[in-house]
């Protein structure tokens, strides 16, 4: 009788894995997994150390921002051991990282009101703001740094260099002024400082804290309008921050695909320009792409200060400035972990989407 197996028992022709392969891939894919948890808890924690010492060595006495300057010795000692100033640094760390991990960062000082309750309140106006600023980003970026490659030294691409030049090195505050000079106050295209005006301030119903969203849900358009009218000069020049980045890294994720040598095939074999470039090319730096765009999220959501300031947005960044200039330390340290947290789940997702859309990297 003929041997109809091949080596390790398996029929010629059968491309089913090897058993002990299978168990070699799970394995590998089970330690990545693990990794990557592991690296996500010890970034959490060097974050809540980092903020834990910034709260330890600023020069602002937490105690007096509590009991007030004529406290006398005895107020003050009984606030020092309330507020468990009086341990060891290690046991006061552990407790701050239990009380991070329930939600706790402490009450305001500034606004009498737990400082998790004020973010809840301020965070999804930053969201909005930064969500609309990458949309601006990815639509008009992508493109345009597609484009600057498949055109490289050519005019277009050195318009788009300057332009993400002038983007990436020109102060947003001074963008911002005069933005509300030129589009507020001399054409009247856009609303002005503040999320909402005064008319529409509080009539429509929070249900997800963004104003744009809440707006349609409602089916207030005339609210919608004005909250529109409001957000669309921020969130351009937060957009146009965003595109500076974008397009460069995509002219640079393109030039390197446009020279591979599977380009050139595709090519020689007769297909379009456009098919070379935005079928075969962009798939491929597609995948990059992902990592590009979550960090440009997570640096407008942390990056946002300057721009909320300047139109008085009701935002974290705008809150964590106020917190800091009148030394609230429990909302600045509480803002400060809220944007660390969310870089970090930012790049967890991005390395998700990664394995997901690469299944090389599993």
């Amino acid at each position: 009788m003929t041997d109809t197996t091949g080596a390790g028992g398996t029929p010629p022709g059968d491309d089913r894995p090897d058993p002990s392969a299978r168990r070699a891939l799970r394995r590998r894919r089970a330690r990545s997994v693990a990794g990557t948890f592991i690296s996500l808890a010890l970034t959490l924690l060097g974050l809540l150390l980092v903020t834990f010492i910034i709260g330890r060595v600023m020069p602002i006495d937490p105690v007096l921002k509590v009991v007030g300057d004529r406290a006398t010795q005895a107020q003050y000692d009984a606030a020092y051991q309330a507020m468990g100033l009086d341990q060891p640094l290690i046991v006061q760390f552990l407790r701050y990282i239990g009380d991070v991990l329930t939600g706790d960062f402490g009450r305001s000082i500034s606004t009498g009101q737990p400082v998790a309750q004020d973010i809840a309140r301020v965070f999804p106006a930053t969201v909005e703001l930064a969500v609309l600023g990458t949309l601006v980003g990815v639509l008009i970026g992508v493109p345009l740094g597609v484009m600057a490659a498949a055109q490289r030294g050519g005019i277009f691409d050195q318009v788009a260099r300057v332009v993400a030049l002038v983007g990436y090195s020109m102060p947003i505050f001074w963008l911002g002024l005069m933005g509300l000079l030129i589009f507020y106050g001399n054409l009247g295209w856009v609303g002005g400082p503040g999320r909402q005006g005064i008319i529409y301030d509080g009539m429509v119903p929070s249900v997800t804290g963004l104003i744009l969203v809440d707006s349609l849900l409602a089916g207030d358009w005339a609210a919608f309008r004005d909250a529109f009218s409001h957000i669309v000069l921020p969130a351009s020049l937060l957009g146009y921050y965003s595109l500076a980045y974008i397009s460069r890294m995509t002219r640079s994720f393109m030039l390197e695909q446009l020279s591979a040598e599977y380009i050139i095939t595709a090519r020689v074999k007769g297909l379009s320009e456009s098919a070379v470039i935005w079928r075969h090319a962009f798939r491929n730096i597609s995948i990059p792409l992902v990592t590009v765009i979550a960090l440009s999220f997570g640096s407008l959501l942390e990056g946002s200060v300057l721009t909320e300031i300047i139109f008085s947005w009701p935002g974290l960044g705008s809150y964590i400035t106020r917190a800091l200039l009148s030394g609230d330390m429990n909302a600045v340290l509480g803002g400060t972990v809220v944007i660390g947290v969310c870089f970090v789940v930012l790049n967890l997702l991005s390395d998700i989407l990664y394995r997901i859309l690469d299944p090389r990297s599993k």
